[in-house]
């Protein structure tokens, strides 16, 4: 069956890369990448789960933070530095495009990429969103939250790597605000939002968000505790409370060595090697519904590290 067409405002371009050959044994990213048709696919067929690529191009979250912007550009350097990586994984990938906002038109963006996720989910496929600022978080709920999984009861828990919680109250909507919103928008359906936290810098985050996090219920653990162990035992016991997860990474939870081209590095951070560790613990459980990636900035990059690191982790999590 046909699904409707995404409302993306870019359509997918050519993915380029390193050419070795044309057999599957030279195979790399920019090989096996194809543009997204929509359609519905039924659970069980070869095609359902494939995952699809969305850019969420935003930065007007992190303007309104009072962050360094330049996070609109993101999505392309992603894509750039996925591109050149062998392709070991065992199902298909398509891109479809990206969803841009322009100016301060931030919550039409985050509408329209929230209708693009629903009808992703809806097809069977597993969206993965490319931001933006953190602002991309709200975009994702919108899609989660309006999707047939949520509206016929599936319990979706919001998974956060990232130095902050992002509960700012403000009057209007930002890259610090999205999982307040979140909160409040499931309690206005009558649901409890279900959000956890991993690699909390505790300077980083006032009395004030800490005591929100706490009325709210929020699980999470500190920087400064996340020992693999420990991440691998709080991700276990949040995965076990819930039917599925929506996974949403910042890339400012990573230290500013391995991260730079953040709006906001970090002092400390999550070692890559535990933050790895948490990907490939969530792909494993096979409770993965959605995912995004947010927070790179080009403009700070160093080498395209961070981009290349952002890569990494969505190659971890697709295999």
């Amino acid at each position: 069956m046909v699904s409707p067409a995404l409302p993306v405002d870019v359509t997918p371009l050519p993915w380029t890369g390193r050419f070795d050959g044309d057999g599957d044994e030279h195979r790399r990213w920019w090989q096996a990448v194809t543009p997204y048709a929509p359609r519905t696919v039924p659970a069980g067929s070869p095609a359902a789960r494939s995952a699809v690529i969305l850019g969420f191009g935003s930065d007007a979250g992190v303007r309104r933070n009072k962050g360094r912007t330049g996070a609109a550009a993101a999505p392309a350097a992603i894509r750039a530095a996925l591109g050149p990586l062998a392709f070991h994984l065992t199902r298909a990938v398509h891109d479809a495009g990206d969803v841009t906002v322009a100016g301060d038109s931030l919550e039409a963006g985050q509408a329209r990429a929230g209708l693009a996720i629903t009808g992703l989910l809806d097809a069977g496929r597993l969206p993965v969103v490319l931001g933006g600022g953190h602002e991309t978080a709200f975009a994702s709920y919108l899609g989660v939250a309006g999707s047939a999984a949520v509206r016929e009861g599936l319990s979706v828990g919001v998974l956060n790597l990232d130095a902050h919680f992002d509960l700012r109250d403000e009057p209007v909507p930002s890259s610090g605000t999205p999982f307040l919103q979140m909160a409040r928008a499931e309690a206005a359906a009558g649901r409890e939002l279900r959000y956890a936290v991993v690699g909390i810098s505790e300077p980083n985050n006032t009395r004030t968000l800490f005591r929100t996090a706490e009325e709210l219920g929020v699980d999470y653990l500190l920087d400064e505790d996340c020992s693999a162990d420990a991440a691998q035992s709080f991700v276990a016991a949040f995965l076990a409370q819930v039917d599925a997860v929506y996974l949403t990474i910042d890339l400012d939870v990573l230290p500013a060595s391995v991260a730079p081209g953040v709006s906001a590095p970090a002092a400390f951070g999550v070692p890559l090697p535990v933050i790895s560790a948490v990907c490939r613990q969530v792909a494993a459980s096979g409770k993965l519904l959605h995912l995004d990636i947010a927070e790179l900035n080009p403009e700070f990059d160093i080498d395209g590290r961070t981009a290349k690191v952002a890569a990494r982790l969505v190659n971890t999590l697709l295999g």
